[in-house]
């Protein structure tokens, strides 16, 4: 049996991860094979080999810059006229296409009045997206994600009222340092701890809890000054606590107060200076003379040899066909799925069921008369919460103390709410929001140039029909490996065959894994 025989047998028996693996122990694997580098592919290894790409966001734009340096001929398919796909930024004079109305946003020009409308944030360790921002050249700032000045607000505590973030969140941690240093003090843990641990974590929690000598919480500065400290005499006055009993009324402790301390919610986030479309326009510098936009594809046929692509040229509205030896498909499930194709059965299902599991993500931005959250209320950056259909509230982290700015009135994750707010007319949408804002700014409807307002509902977004896919666990485990071996000739990447779901940086790796599997392919068969 010679060697290209029996990797065709071990692909047909263990998939690509077999082959991959199977080339590596031959040592016939040149490409880089870890998940955390980029793909090594041989200089000129692809030459004469063509490649069609479906999409030009993040995923397709990557798998084309790392396959166009080994040789590959590439091609992108976008039906889009601007890439990114879902790495979208909104600015004045832009249009808003969803599948039953039309937009056109008003912010004036100014190069900190965006809003981004897909992703919005990068954390520090998503080092494949933030590599490529660097070897681009793509200026990078700090985004405030977590901020102890925005507000939490629940209409089942507090008689609605808006309390600060630093308040809820330290006041709690007082409480329950209490708690626990009442238990430890009355011996509760003492077949847990030594005498002398005891003392320790006493001292600990106390520390933690900010707690008085008597081991009772009853404020700290660390939840804020009702009167601010001051000059002379004026040594600041600290606010209450608040009330224990109200706090556990709140969902605050359910998730928010612990928000940024989840692994891609904590400190550093990033985004682009300008705009997070800044990555897709560095990309498309890179290769946008391999895209051919307003091409939308109909339908997906193998062949003896490949693959042809069948898409509408909608500048002129002729139907072109495109042939490859390979395909790489970043298109969304909820877009594949409305294609004519052959993929094998298998695959079929793996996409229908995929196509179901979108999340129906709905923004709202607001160019504001003043920066308002800056002059009245001290925040700079961050989120503020609230248990009404927005969900969120976000503040600029760019033009700070400029005379306007723009800010996202809200982020919705929920179907049932986003589906729900999607079905109202642009006006309504918008006019409900700022209801809703007024729970945490009462000058909202005041502060707020309701003319500006504009709304992305992501599953009526023409060529993306949803935000992002949310894998449900047992899919997980039976139609994702599906999708995660070729079918045939064509390759799948895009955020949804990752386990960063919703971030850019799952894209890119994905790309990576789809760029690795044609390579290893190729040379299974030039083996």
């Amino acid at each position: 049996m010679n060697r290209r025989t029996l990797l065709r047998l071990v692909g047909r028996a263990g998939g690509t991860a077999a082959v991959l693996t199977t080339m590596k122990a031959m040592g016939l694997l040149h490409a880089g094979a870890s998940g955390a580098e980029r793909p090594n592919l041989p200089t000129g290894s692809g030459a004469g080999v063509k490649v069609a790409i479906l999409g030009a966001g993040i995923a397709g734009m990557t798998a084309a810059y790392e396959l166009s340096k080994a040789g590959y001929d590439c091609s992108i398919l976008e039906a889009r006229d601007r890439p990114g796909g879902r790495c979208w930024t909104i600015r004045g004079g832009d249009t808003i296409q969803e599948t039953d109305s039309t937009q056109t946003c008003t912010f004036e020009s100014a190069d900190y009045l965006y809003i981004n409308s897909g992703p919005a944030r990068i954390p520090y360790h998503h080092q494949g997206i933030l590599g490529y921002c660097k070897e681009f050249g793509v200026p990078l700032q700090v985004i405030v994600n977590d901020n102890r000045a925005c507000f939490f607000q629940d209409d089942a505590a507090f008689g609605g009222e808006p309390v600060l973030n630093r308040r809820a969140t330290n006041d709690s941690r007082g409480y329950i340092s209490e708690l626990l240093a009442k238990a430890i003090s009355q011996n509760a843990l003492e077949s847990e701890i030594s005498v002398e641990d005891q003392e320790r974590i006493i001292s600990m929690v106390a520390r933690f809890g900010d707690l008085n000598e008597d081991l009772l919480y009853t404020g700290s500065s660390r939840a804020g000054y009702a009167e601010a400290l001051g000059a002379g005499l004026k040594s600041g006055e600290l606010y209450s606590p608040l009330n224990f009993s109200e706090l556990l009324k709140s969902d605050f402790w359910q998730y928010k107060m612990h928000f940024g301390e989840g692994f891609t919610q904590a400190a550093t986030m990033m985004e682009p200076v300008g705009g997070m479309d800044r990555i897709a326009d560095a990309f498309a510098e890179q290769v946008g003379h391999l895209i051919t936009y307003n091409a939308e594809v109909a339908e997906i046929r193998k062949t003896g040899s490949g693959t042809r692509l069948v898409y509408l040229d909608k500048t002129t509205g002729a139907e072109k066909a495109l042939d490859a030896d390979f395909v790489i498909c970043t298109l969304p499930l909820s877009m594949l799925n409305t294609l004519n194709s052959d993929f094998a059965p298998e695959y079929k299902d793996a996409i229908a069921t995929g196509a179901t599991s979108y999340v129906n993500a709905v923004k709202h931005g607001f160019q504001a008369k003043r920066r308002f959250w800056e002059e009245d209320d001290q925040i700079y950056g961050g989120i503020s919460w609230t248990t009404r259909d927005i969900t969120q509230i976000w503040y600029p982290s760019s033009g700070f103390h400029q005379p306007t700015g723009v800010i996202v009135g809200a982020y919705i994750w929920s179907n049932e709410i986003g589906d729900r707010i999607a079905a109202l007319p642009i006006a309504e949408r918008l006019q409900r929001a700022v209801i809703d804002g007024q729970a945490i700014h009462p000058n909202y409807a005041e502060e707020l140039n309701l003319s500006t307002g504009l709304s992305v509902a992501w599953g009526k977004i023409p060529y993306s029909l949803g935000g992002w896919i949310d894998w449900e666990p047992e899919d997980r485990e039976t139609v994702y490996p599906v999708l995660t071996e070729p079918d045939g000739s064509i390759f799948f990447a895009g955020e949804h065959l990752s386990y960063l779901t919703g971030w850019q940086e799952g894209a890119v790796l994905s790309a990576h894994n789809a760029v690795r599997g044609i390579s290893a392919r190729l040379q299974a068969l030039q083996a």
